[in-house]
């Protein structure tokens, strides 16, 4: 497959749970605040993608989503330079299955 970039071993995580929906012609790989990303095949729309310095996986969801997940504990506000992105929301503890849940959930979510 190719790559934009190139991929910090920190991130594989990401990578192995997203390459499924790559490879189902689900997501593309693109940019985004100048680093990888995944968007959507069909509309291009950013879904996801990791936090260079955590590791983290990052999702676009509905605010009523993020707001679950953070009030649950699973999530913790996404805010680079402290600017809160109210549909994004950082999950900091790697489970391979919640991650791929998300993903298809993002998916959905970014294609409306």
């Amino acid at each position: 497959m190719a790559t934009i970039g190139t991929r910090d071993a920190q991130h594989d995580r990401f990578w192995d749970v997203a390459e499924p929906f790559i490879d189902e012609g689900r997501l593309v790989e693109g940019t985004m605040m100048g680093h990888q990303c995944l968007r959507s095949a069909n509309n291009d729309g950013f879904v996801a993608t990791v936090e260079r310095s955590s590791g983290n996986l990052v999702v676009k969801l509905s605010k009523d989503r993020v707001a679950a997940l953070i009030e649950a504990g699973d999530g913790e506000p996404f805010a680079p330079a402290n600017k809160v992105f109210k549909e994004w929301v950082a999950i900091p503890t790697f489970d391979e299955a919640s991650w791929t849940t998300l993903l298809d959930e993002s998916i959905d979510f970014v294609e409306g």
